[in-house]
């Protein structure tokens, strides 16, 4: 049923996803977020059918070999996770599990360029089309680049960055992009983390569009969870979390604290359409000790509701 590629791939907080999950034999789950078909093998491993999703053509091909070893139990389909309610759409669906960011496949191949560990081109696509990091470095003007810089990268010292990218024009390579940061902001070889870190995480946000994706797919879960079904996310940035947590929070009824120097409102709210969602579950010492990028992972889950679909508070 496995693949080599999923063999070799253990995702972060796989136990603990799947606990959330809750899979029953003869349930219907997607995996959002394919890659390297960790997620699903367990999936699948627990008697479930799954629709995985997957943007990058690369996870499709990939994964073919698990399509062919799963016996009809596995779909997948090339296409953005926020496009799986329509493409569902006569599913009934029990689980939907999403884990968000750039996978270890699309990390560990230096031609992505999604890193600077490695040299590659600058190109940072999950989809492999559209505007690449290098097109958009190479013509932004410079306080498109800071904003994009300061936004997704939450990186205080932007504008400095931006000039030097503007004034190293152009850039073609992660070794020359990772080169113009550590410049720009002082980097000495030993220091506990390297700068370039949130300006890589900046332009692969903004490139692929992951934020707006992600409220998207929030949607679409939404939209396709029937009663009782269970929705797992996994992050591994504040940004991210926040979006999660928000819509988790706004979806199951809860009222933020508001303040108390403004007048209280009494709002019609629509019903909500999940439960109370769990407590955030974060990896244990163990994995965070043979997974580093375990260490900012965090899983939020939550139950539907059978509250109709609120299309962002209208139904």
């Amino acid at each position: 049923m496995t693949s080599a590629v999923a063999a070799r791939h253990v995702p972060v907080l796989i136990d603990e996803v799947i606990v959330a999950l809750a899979i029953a034999p003869g349930e219907t789950h997607v995996d959002g977020t394919f890659g390297a078909g960790g997620y699903t093998t367990a999936m699948l491993e627990a008697g479930a059918t799954v629709h995985a999703f997957d943007q990058d053509p690369d996870a499709i091909a990939a994964g073919q070999a698990m399509v062919d070893g799963a016996d009809g139990k596995l779909h997948l389909h090339h296409a953005r996770y926020s496009e799986m309610a329509d493409v569902l759409v006569d599913e009934d669906i029990d689980g939907i599990t999403l884990d968000i960011g750039v996978s270890s496949m699309q990390l560990d191949q230096a031609e992505r360029g999604f890193s600077f560990q490695k040299d590659g081109p600058l190109d940072m696509r999950m989809a492999r089309d559209g505007e690449s990091a290098a097109d958009f470095l190479n013509e932004a003007d410079e306080e498109a680049i800071a904003d994009v810089i300061y936004r997704y990268g939450e990186e205080r010292r932007s504008r400095r960055i931006a000039r030097s990218i503007v004034e190293a024009r152009p850039l073609t390579r992660t070794s020359e992009l990772a080169l113009v940061v550590r410049k720009a902001l002082g980097y000495r070889a030993g220091d506990k983390k390297d700068p370039a870190t949130r300006t890589f995480q900046a332009i692969r946000i903004h490139i692929n569009r992951e934020l707006g994706e992600l409220e998207d797919g929030l949607v679409a879960a939404e939209k396709l969870l029937q009663p009782g079904g269970r929705l797992a996310v996994v992050t591994f940035h504040s940004l991210e979390d926040r979006i999660v947590k928000n819509f988790l929070r706004d979806r199951s009824g809860q009222k933020s604290a508001g303040s108390r120097h403004l007048p209280q409102v009494n709002e019609i709210r629509p019903a909500p359409t999940f439960h109370k969602p769990a407590k955030a579950v974060r990896p244990a010492a163990a994995e965070q000790a043979l997974n580093p990028r375990a260490r900012s992972a965090t899983l939020r889950s939550a139950v539907r509701t059978d509250a109709p679909f609120c299309n962002g508070g209208e139904t």
